[in-house]
């Protein structure tokens, strides 16, 4: 037992370290690293590995040192031998994790290396066969899938994944890449899928495939039938931009150039004179030159005359403010003051009236 984990702690640090490499921009080692791994647990002691190994844990191996192997490749610039190496390195196809193999095939698809990619994904998917609905078991194995409840990683396939290896192949790489969409939709129907899947699948082709007939009749539509020169070249460069709807406008408008140059050159004469400020200003200053557009300088005009006005009107109003504030006090000020300027007497009431006021009587 301690051997045992003595001997998956050394791999998995041999692991580790290949990831390192990896991180590090050592793509040669972290490569070198790998595929020793790979062909250490897959090597003629393999019997000893199994039983050295859980058989999960040998598969988690196995895929960790295949991942750092497909990107180091990938960054060496040896993308389209990818899938080629890792069939060498793991013997079969179908030994190849499921992961390793994705990420493998679509670093070649996407680096306009798919050829050998549809014969190998091919030569993979025909080797499992569906058994419970649910798993998928390599072809030849005797396995028992309520027994083994999918912990034979190397034999059985859950639906989920091998149905991810079918749509990099039918959907990407024949209905998308290849443009192939007749074959996609007849491997779709022929092969051994869940019914629901499958289902899922041919809607998802037809879309692709309506959508690639819509475009091809829109821009056939532009070109006169007499004009067949016009024909070969839209049909020319189709090949270039076909399902890309950015090609096909860039075609349309390619087809009207010569119809509308001369008033486009007319509008531009008109619409010139009014765009005077975005022409560009050049300085230098020494050694250092400086590129300034007019519309940069009138946008800083605007600018200061914005922050002109805003200050000008903020000194009127903070005087009208201060103005207010002094009138409101001097008038409480003259109100305490009259309030406590006016004296009272107190014997005002029993005092006697003047001695005028008692001749009148």
């Amino acid at each position: 037992m301690g051997e045992t984990d003595s001997s998956s702690s050394s791999i998995w640090q041999e692991i580790e370290q290949s990831e390192s490499y990896l991180v590090c921009s050592m793509y040669e080692e972290a490569a070198t690293l790998a595929s020793s791994i790979v062909r250490q647990l897959k090597g003629s002691n393999i019997s000893d590995n199994n039983e050295a190994f859980d058989e999960n844990e040998l598969f988690d191996m196995l895929e960790s040192a295949g991942m750092v192997f497909v990107q180091a490749l990938n960054q060496l610039g040896r993308t389209s031998a990818i899938l080629n190496e890792l069939k060498v390195l793991f013997v079969s196809a179908t030994a190849i994790p499921v992961q390793v193999l994705l990420t493998g095939a679509c670093f070649q698809i996407s680096g306009a290396s798919s050829a050998g990619v549809r014969e190998f994904l091919e030569e993979f998917l025909s080797n499992w066969s569906l058994v419970d609905g649910q798993h998928y078991v390599l072809v030849g194995a005797e396995v028992d899938v309520d027994v083994q409840d999918g912990c034979d990683r190397r034999c059985i396939l859950e639906v989920d994944r091998y149905m991810e290896v079918v749509e990099v192949y039918a959907v990407t790489l024949l209905g998308t890449t290849l443009k192939d969409m007749d074959s996609a939709i007849s491997w779709v129907e022929k092969s051994a899928l869940p019914e629901e899947r499958r289902q899922v699948l041919l809607r998802r082709l037809h879309s692709l495939y309506s959508l690639k007939t819509i475009n091809s009749s829109q821009v056939s539509a532009v070109v006169p039938e007499n004009n067949h020169e016009a024909h070969y070249s839209l049909s020319k460069e189709l090949n270039g931009f076909e399902g890309s709807p950015k090609g096909l406008e860039a075609n349309y408008l390619h087809t009207g150039e010569n119809n509308t140059k001369q008033t486009i050159l007319k509008l531009s004469r008109r619409v010139d004179p009014c765009l005077w400020w975005f022409r560009s200003v050049n300085l230098k200053f020494g050694n250092v030159r400086v590129v300034v557009t007019n519309g940069k300088i009138l946008l800083g005009f605007l600018f200061l005359l914005t922050y002109y006005v805003l200050r000008r009107k903020g000194a009127t109003l903070n005087g009208l403010v201060r103005r207010q504030v002094s009138a409101a006090k001097k008038a409480m000020v003259d109100l305490w003051q009259l309030a406590f300027s006016y004296q009272v007497n107190p014997l005002a009431a029993v005092q006697p009236l003047p001695t005028a006021t008692r001749g009148g009587r």
